[in-house]
């Protein structure tokens, strides 16, 4: 057999069979003529996990459920009396008190429960080997990991600072690799690359001599912060989590653009009761919605940020390539999940699309959205908040959102209620406000 080579489908289901008949990693590995730990990582690797219970128990993996003696947490707790809250399937993605409890024997050889003689008794998330599911996890990390342009976003922010000045001035690429050899470190034609791929902001047309050449047919490349980001968190994970977990809370999000290479907004859209917000950055990258995300984090507490944000839904775009930022805080707790629709299907986040509409109402595609503040962005979304809605039967979403989460947690966010007959949808709204800054500046020039 030749060195290096990935494992088949026929390797896999013969893993599986054995697994299923308790053989141990280091008997598989010898019978497929493998090195044991090319076994040991296949089934850390690309092992399913599965929330499931046993026979006349739901599945429960807090660390304090035979002590826990709380009731009514969840709505289905409340409506069905149950007497703990630690016999209900629900109570887990609900509860403040939760931690995550994890069998001990996943944690060593065969890290899976194939089989365990316990799991017909175990209430953990248990971790099985499937050689079908695990030859498609590992044919899209295959995927996943050639593609995108191979740099990180903290090296493409350091060489942008360096470069894009530079070739303003008129200088080549060439000139300025060889006049910083030590400071960057990839060579002229990967530079040419990621300019051409809009990492930078120069741009082509910044190159006199790339500028003369007709442009290539080819596949954009993007630049992704975790190459396999998808692994574990496609649509059909998210559908599969959903049905588990049926009732929890999802927030939609998506990036709004208004010229090529300009500021953006990111929008965060509360799935039940309508309520978007809005954040203006400055390059559309994974670094900026972290930040908005850890501000929302800050301004809500841990208790309020979960029960708003425990489920996050985006696209495929570089800006949310760096799931574990959003998943986890700065000291390393986990705060939400996030998932991703499939390619080119943005109709399985359609309540954020749909809600885009009202913002090119006021702020038409392809206007520099840069030109606003962030005080703008919320003025406009404090009157797409306060339009109403025929899905809520009239209401708007600032009042959804009140009646369930109620006015503190409205204030916490800043978002504002706009009388129904003062809410403006046109541009005029931040044309007016353009105005009277531009009117204020120049009296105060005046003034000196």
């Amino acid at each position: 057999m030749s060195k290096y080579k990935h494992l088949t489908l026929a390797e896999r289901v013969l893993i599986q069979d054995r697994l299923n008949n308790g053989f141990s990693v280091k008997k598989i590995a010898k019978e497929l003529g493998r090195p044991t730990t090319t076994i040991s990582r296949e089934l850390q690797k690309n092992s399913i996990p599965m929330k499931k219970g046993c026979y006349g128990r739901p599945f429960n993996d807090c660390a304090k459920r035979t002590k826990c003696n709380a009731v009514g947490i969840c709505l289905e707790c409340s409506q069905q009396n149950h007497s703990k809250c630690s016999l209900c399937a629900l109570c887990n993605s609900n509860c403040t008190e939760y931690k995550k409890e994890v069998c001990p024997k996943l944690e060593k050889a065969p890290y899976v429960c194939n089989s365990c003689s316990d799991r017909y008794k175990c209430t953990l998330e248990k971790m099985f080997y499937m050689a079908d599911k695990a030859n498609e996890i590992a044919e899209r990390m295959l995927k996943e990991s050639r593609s995108g342009c191979n740099i990180t976003e903290e090296e493409r922010l350091n060489l942008d600072e360096l470069v894009s000045p530079l070739i303003m001035k008129g200088q080549s690429p060439y000139h300025i690799i060889t006049s910083h050899k030590d400071e960057i470190q990839c060579s002229i034609n990967s530079l040419y690359r990621y300019i051409s791929k809009g990492l930078f902001e120069c741009q082509d047309m910044d190159l006199r001599s790339k500028v003369k050449l007709k442009p290539r047919k080819g596949e954009k490349k993007e630049l992704k912060v975790d190459k396999q980001c998808r692994i574990n968190r496609t649509y059909e994970d998210f559908r599969e989590f959903n049905n588990q977990n049926p009732g929890v809370h999802i927030t939609e999000i998506d990036s709004v653009e208004g010229v090529k290479g300009g500021s953006v907004l990111l929008t965060i859209m509360d799935d039940e009761t309508g309520l978007q917000l809005a954040f203006l950055r400055k390059r559309n990258d994974s670094k900026s919605v972290t930040e908005a995300f850890n501000s929302l984090y800050q301004k809500l507490g841990e208790d309020d940020y979960k029960k708003l944000f425990p489920v996050l839904l985006g696209d495929n775009g570089t800006e949310f390539s760096n799931p574990k930022a959003l998943e986890f805080n700065e000291t390393g707790n986990h705060r939400s999940k996030v998932y991703y629709c499939d390619p080119s299907s943005p109709g399985q986040k359609g309540h954020c699309e749909r809600n885009h509409e009202f913002i090119r109402n006021i702020i038409p595609k392809g206007e520099d959205i840069g030109k606003y503040d962030q005080d703008d962005i919320n003025v406009m979304m404090d009157h797409i908040n306060s339009y109403a809605r025929q899905k809520f039967n009239g209401k708007t979403p600032y009042e959804m959102f009140e009646f369930i989460y109620g006015k503190e947690l409205l204030d916490k966010l800043g978002v504002n209620k706009i009388p129904r007959d003062e809410v403006v949808m046109k541009p005029s709204l931040l044309k007016k406000r353009l105005k009277d800054k531009e009117d204020k500046e120049e009296e105060e020039k005046n003034d000196e």
